[in-house]
């Protein structure tokens, strides 16, 4: 007779300054008595990659086929796992529409995986509305981007690689941020850390 998966409850949160920008990541593991949290951040990321790291590094951190509930405050992550969003971008080559590629993809890939490992329910919480966890997610968060903080601004960086944050934005594909990063490595003495897509 199979045992029953363990219970695991997973709080996340993701931050980001300017939007792209600095940004972070926190996550709460629960299981029991037990609560293990992680956190961490990159120089140049959105909002958005920053929720979906924060359920992927907190499914990373499970060591056994777990029952899983994942709590977010981004609908953008929830309903797309939910409403089975993210699975059509995937059967469909991620592509959103027969023109318009799913962004993020890169991420939504290792998330599905990821999902598919476990037995995973995501739902929806109120940000900034008391909920403890959800709090601690965001300090986390907080703290995850703080290291980057005192770095110089990645606008300026860009701006004097004669990089534009709009065409930038124009780029669209993983691919092209991968091209960026390496311009800058070429460009810049000091060495990108992480770029991620816009």
């Amino acid at each position: 007779m199979a045992q029953p998966l363990k219970p695991v409850t997973i709080y996340t949160d993701g931050a980001c300054i300017g939007n792209p920008g600095p940004g972070g990541y926190g996550t709460v593991l629960l299981y029991g008595e037990h609560q293990r949290e992680l956190s961490g951040g990159y120089q140049l990321t959105t909002n958005n990659r920053m929720e979906m790291m924060a359920a992927i590094v907190g499914l990373q951190a499970l060591k056994h086929q777990c029952a899983v509930t994942v709590y977010s405050d981004s609908k953008y992550v929830v309903e797309a796992i939910m409403k089975g969003w993210a699975v059509r971008w995937r059967s469909k080559g991620w592509m959103r529409t027969k023109t318009h590629s799913a962004v993020n993809a890169d991420l939504w890939q290792q998330l599905l995986s990821l999902c598919e490992q476990h037995q995973v329910e995501f739902r929806w919480v109120k940000g900034h509305s008391g909920n403890v966890e959800n709090e601690r997610c965001d300090r986390l968060g907080l703290r995850g981007y703080s290291t980057h903080s005192n770095r110089r601004n990645w606008a300026t960086r860009l701006d004097k690689a004669g990089v534009r944050l709009k065409a930038i934005q124009d780029l669209g594909g993983w691919s092209s941020m991968a091209a960026l990063q390496r311009y800058l490595d070429v460009a810049e003495e000091e060495k990108v850390e992480a770029i991620t897509q816009l």
